[in-house]
This record gives structure tokens, sequence and C-alpha cells, in this order.
């Protein structure tokens, strides 16, 4: 599967500023840790992000992991209707 560049940067940004393993962006993303590995390589900002961007991106990071479990769980619960009565017990 060919990915855009727009992807790799994106992808390039995440696994560099959200905390998160490489292993678990490359999985996230559905794509290999080596070639997430070698688009790092080739993508890597030339200069890092300092001060208040930072702590932006990695807010704004912090959030979307967030939103993601949560969507997860309410999927989980929507999809299995008995561990939702048990829960509201």
């Amino acid at each position: 599967m060919k990915h855009t560049e727009d992807f790799k940067r994106e992808a390039v940004r995440i696994a560099l500023s959200s905390g998160l393993s490489r292993t678990r962006v490359a999985a996230d993303l559905g794509i290999g840790k080596s070639t997430l590995a070698k688009w790092i390589v080739n993508y890597r900002p030339d200069e890092p992000a300092s001060g208040p961007q930072a702590d932006l991106a990695r807010e704004n990071e912090r959030l979307r992991l967030e939103n993601r479990i949560l969507r997860e769980e309410r999927e989980i619960l929507k999809n299995d209707p008995g561990r939702l009565s048990a829960c509201a017990a």
C-alpha cells in the first residue's frame, strides 16, 4: 500500500510527540514498526518544537488518545448489551 507524504509526516509527528511507543503508534496506524522507523529518519523535522507549541502538541496527542480509547470503550458497550445492563446495576 502506498502512503501519501502527508500521512508519513503525520505518522512521524505522532511518533515523536505522542509519548506512545513506536510499536504502539505503528500498530495504531496499521504500518510496520520498521516502516515507521524509516519514515522517522526521512521525515524528522529539522527543528524540534519548543515552548508552548510543544505543550499544545503533547496535549492534543493526549486528548486524541483519550478520545480513541473512549470511542473503543463505547463500541464495546454498544456491541454487548449484557455488559451494559450489568454496568447500570
